[in-house]
């Protein structure tokens, strides 16, 4: 399995069968990331919460790869009148795939789209939970700190955490290290910080809180190795 973060919130698995997954594709409009829309090949997005910042360029994507979109079931819904295949599920739920098996899990914060000029609530924000390839990978999307993290940490055994830290918008470095206690993941990697002035944070000042050899500050674009 390869993994890669690519900024914000953007991250890239590839499975040892070959299957090219994406979650939250912020790609355009994010001058941080390196990843060029018009190039990328990819199976499956995997969509944490309809926010701009997380749904990004997925209609492009979708489209262009025919990639299946794994949402929750009102994404879902509004991808449909794009002649999108898609997989709806909601928090609480677990699905098994072709490549693996997604669970989602509650996360604190809104889940809205602009369409037309107008927000448009489209269900609820999400964690997307992965194990393929006897890994487990945990994407916490945006969220605040909430205690309910201790029995994810308990059922699941998870090999790598993708944790926010920008505050503002999700949990700050204070939050999210208390987040990281509890899910007990073997290695953590901040994300959601320093895409915009709102969530400006210093990631090394978390990774130097964790215990040793758990955070990794990966270069953009850089194998993550777990």
């Amino acid at each position: 399995m390869k993994v890669a973060f690519h900024n914000h919130a953007v991250v890239t698995i590839e499975t040892n069968d070959g299957t090219k997954i994406i979650v939250d594709p912020f790609i355009k409009g994010n001058e941080k990331c390196d990843l060029d829309v018009d190039q990328l090949e990819i199976d499956v997005i995997l969509l944490t919460h309809a926010h701009d910042d997380h749904f990004g360029d997925t209609i492009e994507l979708a489209q262009r790869n025919e990639a299946l979109v794994i949402a929750n079931v009102e994404i879902s819904a509004y991808l449909s009148q794009f002649n999108i295949e898609t997989y709806g599920m909601q928090p609480g739920g677990s699905s098994t795939l072709d490549f693996g098996k997604i669970s989602f899990t509650p996360a604190i914060h809104g889940s809205s789209l602009e369409i037309d000029g107008r927000p448009h609530t489209l269900g609820l924000a999400c964690g997307i939970i992965l194990e393929a390839d006897g890994k487990t990978i945990y994407h916490m999307g945006d969220t605040a700190l909430y205690s309910d993290m201790k029995l994810i940490g308990s059922r699941f055994d998870i090999d790598l955490a993708f944790i926010p830290i920008g505050d503002t918008y999700t949990m700050g470095i204070r939050d999210a290290l208390q987040a990281s206690k509890w899910i007990k993941a073997k290695k953590i990697v901040p994300i959601h910080y320093n895409t915009f002035p709102a969530i400006e944070q210093n990631p090394q000042e978390f990774t130097d809180h964790l215990e040793e050899a758990v955070g990794i500050i990966p270069n953009i674009g850089e194998s993550i190795d777990f």
